[in-house]
């Protein structure tokens, strides 16, 4: 798992990941990657390493650069299978012996599983009734799509890694997209990934992520991105005229969306952003280019 500056939520998934059931089907060990240079994370990896006897270590990536601390934990990785975890979620107690059990189920190259949000009492229900933090789903077995896959809950295959060139690009590492960028090459190369219903991680919502503010910045941000991606690099994607017909039916249902409440209003709204925002990448202007959370 690669970390910056989250020593709370971090504890709270090294805690989570120390009582992992495995059938003694394998074993298992933590590579944790600290992508601030002032170590802020080694109190809570060097605590968690005295509660087990699970093999754990420590590696400073001291660029801020997410791209980097995860080729930094590929590095440092053991084992016949990688798994990527963000520090900011925390898995089911079965989590990773079900991603196992998909991957010998279905012989894939990887296994991806759900993301759910975490909400707690202070979460403004606006939120959590507009669903902009809920992800797709897919039946187990499912194979994904590039633009389906990410690395916040996936089990890879460590021989992907074999070649120098499976590495995460370090020209995203402040954009995000890096993870897009990786499933693209590998699955060029005839790499397949599919889905494991059963494997959840649930995703912690933190006081910043919880305004109107930080949702759309966020989709004009991965909008402009994606678009400039597709004209640049051919990523696959919508077509660009089905996202002008949406950036237009989306600003239209605007004010119809306000009279049904803010949840369904903040809806239309993240995807009206996204939606303007691809278009206006594909053409080469991207407002919002670093991600700050």
């Amino acid at each position: 798992m690669c970390t910056y500056k989250r020593p709370e939520l971090l504890s709270a998934l090294l805690r989570s990941l120390l009582t992992e059931e495995t059938k003694n089907l394998f074993d298992y060990s933590i590579v944790v990657v600290d992508n601030d240079r002032l170590e802020s994370a080694r109190p809570a990896v060097e605590a968690a390493a005295r509660e087990s006897d699970i093999s754990m270590s420590y590696h400073v990536e001291s660029e801020q650069n997410i791209a980097l601390a995860r080729n930094r934990a590929v590095t440092n990785a053991a084992g016949e299978f990688i798994a990527f975890i963000d520090d900011d979620e925390c898995p089911a107690g079965d989590w990773l012996l079900n991603l196992y059990r998909a991957q010998q189920k279905y012989g894939a190259d990887g296994v991806l599983g759900p993301v759910r949000p975490s909400f707690d009492e202070s979460c403004p229900a606006w939120l959590e009734r507009s669903g902009i933090c809920d992800r797709p789903s897919h039946a187990s077995g499912s194979v994904m799509t590039v633009r389906e896959t990410r690395t916040g809950n996936v089990l890879l295959k460590r021989e992907i890694f074999d070649d120098p060139d499976n590495r995460f690009d370090p020209q995203f590492g402040r954009s995000g997209g890096e993870d897009v960028w990786f499933f693209h090459k590998v699955t060029a190369k005839g790499r397949v990934f599919v889905w494991c219903e059963e494997a959840p991680v649930y995703e912690s919502i933190p006081a910043e992520r919880r305004t109107e503010a930080y949702y759309l910045k966020r989709s004009i941000r991965i909008g402009g991105l994606s678009g400039d991606e597709v004209r640049t690099k051919g990523l696959p994607g919508m077509g660009l005229a089905r996202m002008v017909g949406g950036s237009f039916v989306y600003c239209l249902t605007l004010p119809f969306a306000a009279m049904f409440g803010k949840p369904v209003f903040m809806r239309v709204l993240v995807k009206s952003a996204y939606s303007v925002s691809f278009v206006l990448g594909y053409f080469g202007y991207v407002s919002i280019k670093e991600r700050h959370d």
